[in-house]
């Protein structure tokens, strides 16, 4: 005998530094929203400084979230973000509902849309993967299933992108970090670049706003909206919090450094399309970045911006895969989850079990044709989930106060106050504007109930999963 100890259960490595963490928030939260919704803003909210202001104000929306999230993750610097928050403040069940949601459509359902889209784009330079290149159609009983090459582009991406991060968290996100670095770059060139040649428009911000039929509050309130759903994204390294080397520091300052990051390109983006075009011509272009490309360089620089968003979508959709795979993992350790999906690879140490179960039903959401539809039923539940984990904070405050708290909300309580009602107000949009879908969603997530009283049956025989793994 040679007196060694067996070892134990594989465990999540940690090996992403604080720089890797902003640079997976920052991957996260670009998609295609800043190259889209400021159209829409436009429409309802017609000067450059109130356009400006909502894009500023839904960021620091966005990082009074960032710093409630860090003191979140650093009491509980474990896989899970969301999932860990909702179980430690009010019980095992919410946190279930939330990751039953997630797994099922929120993250799985945005994957596929993710996809999809990265694959519409890519048909600009390759028409075989254009969502309007149709494979092959399938007659069914009462449908009619077609593919498309948008959707098979979708879904190689997400193979792709799920076997690199098989073979290591290290690895996933060196090619998430490069994605973003190219986005970033695009980004900055663009507005470099913007502010180099001669201005082809006149923003008037002094000039009086004539206000809508709705009044300046519901405007801008719409126009909020649209810029927090572009933020979206942001609290993506929560649930990668397993996998970073001291996490008390490397969370909040990944956290805090993505998102401030990403309010300065937003707000820089959108001084140079004031100097690209009037804002009477934003709200008449449907692809505001393509169409200010095209004002500032020339008509084939709009080919840039479609290249742009190439990579950005892509970057988006690798962060994505990279940290929603880890909600999983600690609701299988709890005996919330198909057991095998807590399994963590002894070589790579990444949950693989968890990514490849992740990206099949992402798959077969992408093929189907009913992601978009689902997850327009989960939009309402998603903003409720958010809205829950930032009210967690008041909660473990008073509920924990011994806890240790490597790092503590700055500004308490009025700083994740105003990011809990920044959520409310997208819960009240959305009801409002979606009533059907937001009650559908609702009861999907009710759905996981009696999924939830069948795994809760066998928690204690799975019990010994986590406690192996901690």
């Amino acid at each position: 005998m040679s007196g060694q100890q067996p070892a134990g259960p594989a465990r999540l490595e940690r090996k992403l530094g604080a720089l890797d963490g902003a640079l997976i928030t920052i991957g996260a939260t670009i998609g295609t929203g800043i190259f889209l919704t400021t159209s829409d803003m436009a429409r309802v909210l017609p000067h450059p400084a109130w356009i400006l202001a909502v894009w500023v104000g839904g960021g620091l929306l966005t990082l009074a979230g960032a710093l409630a999230y860090a003191e979140l993750g650093a009491m509980y610097p474990e896989a899970g973000g969301i999932y860990v928050f909702l179980r430690e403040a009010y019980g095992r069940l919410p946190g279930f509902l939330y990751g039953w949601t997630a797994f099922f459509v929120i993250m799985t359902g945005g994957i596929a849309a993710l996809a999809v889209g990265f694959g519409e784009y890519l048909g600009s330079f390759l028409p075989f993967c254009s969502t309007k290149h149709e494979l092959f159609a399938l007659g069914l009983p009462g449908l009619t299933w077609r593919v498309n090459g948008g959707q098979v582009a979708g879904v190689l991406a997400i193979l792709f992108l799920t076997a690199v991060n098989h073979v290591g968290v290290k690895a996933g996100a060196v090619v998430q970090n490069l994605l973003t670095w190219v986005k970033v770059a695009a980004i900055a060139l663009f507005v470099v670049g913007g502010f180099l040649v001669p201005s082809r428009a006149s923003a008037d911000w002094t000039a009086p706003l004539a206000l809508p039929p709705a009044g300046l509050l519901t405007a801008f309130g719409v126009a909020m909206i649209a810029a927090l759903w572009t933020y979206d994204g942001w609290y993506g390294l929560t649930f990668s919090a397993g996998e970073l080397k001291q996490p008390e520091r490397a969370l909040p300052v990944g956290l805090i450094l993505g998102v401030g990051a990403v309010v300065a390109l937003y707000a820089l983006m959108h001084l140079a399309y004031f100097r690209a075009l009037p804002v009477s011509e934003m709200g008449a272009t449907a692809r505001i970045g393509e169409s200010a490309a095209a004002a500032l360089f020339g008509a084939r620089a709009a080919s840039w911006v479609s290249a742009a968003i190439v990579v950005s979508t892509f970057g988006c959709l690798a962060a994505t895969i990279l940290y929603s795979a880890r909600i999983y993992l600690p609701m299988a350790e709890d005996g919330l989850f198909f057991r095998t999906v807590a399994h963590v690879d002894p070589r790579w140490h990444t949950p693989t079990v968890s990514l490849w179960a992740q990206s099949a039903w992402a798959c077969l959401l992408t093929v189907s044709g009913s992601y978009e539809q689902l997850y327009t039923y989960v939009v309402f539940a998603g903003v409720l989930a958010q809205a829950a984990a930032g009210t967690a904070l008041f909660v473990l405050r008073r509920s924990r106060p011994d806890h240790a708290r490597p790092y503590r909300c700055w500004g308490y309580p009025w700083v994740p106050a105003a990011f809990v009602l920044a959520s409310l107000l997208l819960m009240g949009n959305t009801l409002v504007e979606r009533p059907k879908e937001s009650l559908i969603g609702l009861g999907l997530v009710a759905a996981g109930l009696p999924a939830y009283a069948f795994w809760r049956r066998s928690a204690p025989s799975l019990a010994v999963v986590r406690r192996g793994q901690r």
